[in-house]
């Protein structure tokens, strides 16, 4: 069962939602450790000062900000305390927006907010509220002594938040020197050709058809080799990168398209009948 990693309230206007912060994700990553090729052991990690090659206590270590090459200005933990927001218990709601009003690229880490003891019905009440409007709650909240900009929106039977980037933190696209010149826009016949390919591959969004196919060969090759299989492993040849054809790219993608979601008879598959949605369903990200 998860655990709450945060407990407080939503705050707006002169109204208190007492709620429970959780993770609304678990990551699956593989991790490994570094280990000595010859005996196996496990590599340690030591801070060394390279001038003397000597060890460094913990207790010794500053941090410092790098001005310039070699060039630090030291920064006493006190000072950066002193600088500390206030720590609250309360997520502070400043505004209400649309959801199609939020670029995507500004969404960080998505979590689920709770109702804590005795905020069962303002919680549900602003859940309600919130979902009838189609609108979206931006606030502050404080947590581990970092301030972060948040997103609150219906998930369901649930209410999501999402920590933001703030605008200084999102590289804007115009910044980019190898986007497109005018001299590459589209022949209208390719762009016609185009929409068709995103018509044929359109449908509804299933998350539960994706799977991280690269993580599963990487827990499956542990398998294998920790039950003594030998791996033979033979480098890919490189080929080198060929020059597209457009229009020929974009008519063999959409008949290979057709192959594949077609029945012998040249009628189109039936889908199968769609499960209906868990409570438990995690929030998708938000359209732009």
């Amino acid at each position: 069962m998860p655990r709450a990693i945060w407990s407080g309230a939503i705050s707006f206007g002169l109204v208190n939602v007492p709620v429970k912060l959780y993770s609304a994700v678990s990551r699956k990553t593989v991790r490994f450790h570094q280990l000595h090729d010859s005996t196996g052991s496990r590599i340690q990690q030591k801070r060394v000062d390279p001038t003397t090659g000597e060890e460094v206590p913990y207790e010794n270590i500053v941090k410092g900000y790098e001005l310039a090459p070699d060039r630090y200005v030291v920064i006493t933990p006190e000072e950066l305390e002193s600088l500390d927001p206030a720590k609250t218990r309360s997520i502070d709601i400043t505004d209400f927006v649309s959801l199609d009003d939020i670029d995507p690229i500004y969404f960080d880490h998505p979590y689920y907010l709770a109702p804590a003891q005795g905020g069962a019905k303002a919680y549900e009440l602003l859940r309600q509220a919130m979902e009838e409007s189609g609108k979206v709650a931006i606030g502050r909240v404080v947590i581990r002594s970092k301030e972060s900009l948040v997103a609150i929106r219906p998930a369901g039977p649930a209410l999501a938040m999402e920590t933001m980037l703030f605008p200084d933190e999102v590289v804007e696209p115009d910044s980019l020197d190898e986007l497109p010149v005018e001299e590459a826009d589209a022949a209208k016949r390719e762009l016609q050709m185009a929409q068709q390919l995103i018509d044929t591959l359109s449908g509804d969004f299933d998350p539960s058809k994706y799977r991280d196919e690269y993580r599963e060969r990487v827990l499956e090759l542990i398998e294998r080799k920790a039950q003594g299989e030998e791996i033979a492993v033979q480098p890919a040849a490189e080929e080198p990168a060929k020059v597209p054809d457009l229009m020929a790219a974009l008519e063999a993608s959409i008949k290979a398209v057709k192959d594949r979601t077609e029945d012998g008879d040249g009628e189109p598959k039936k889908k199968p009948a769609r499960k209906r949605a868990s409570a438990k369903k995690a929030p998708a990200k938000a359209k732009k």
